[in-house]
């Protein structure tokens, strides 16, 4: 029961780092855009505001081959980098 306590908990930290990331990461580029946007075109309408990032999963009854398989999602779409993936992914494995 301990360990499975462990695991939930590293699965909402995990989970919690990378949407606060994803959504720094979003911010940036919509800030990035904005600024290229007025510079190029003054007159230009204001970007749309992006969707929120996704709630963070329910932490209870997630198992690692899930946890892995959210990491790679991410990883395919360009959210995390090859880096973090290898980090994310050893410390789902080691827990």
């Amino acid at each position: 029961m301990a360990r499975t306590a462990v695991i939930t908990g590293t699965a909402s930290a995990v989970s919690g780092r990378v949407n606060r990331r994803l959504a720094d990461r979003d911010a940036q580029r919509q800030a990035q855009a904005y600024q290229t946007q007025q510079y190029e075109q003054p007159q230009a309408p204001a970007p749309a505001p992006a969707p929120a990032p996704a709630p963070a999963p329910a932490a209870g009854g997630q198992d690692r081959v899930s946890q892995l398989t959210a990491l790679a999602d991410l990883r395919a779409q360009g959210l995390l980098t090859d880096e973090e993936f290898a980090r994310e992914k050893a410390r789902i494995l080691g827990s």
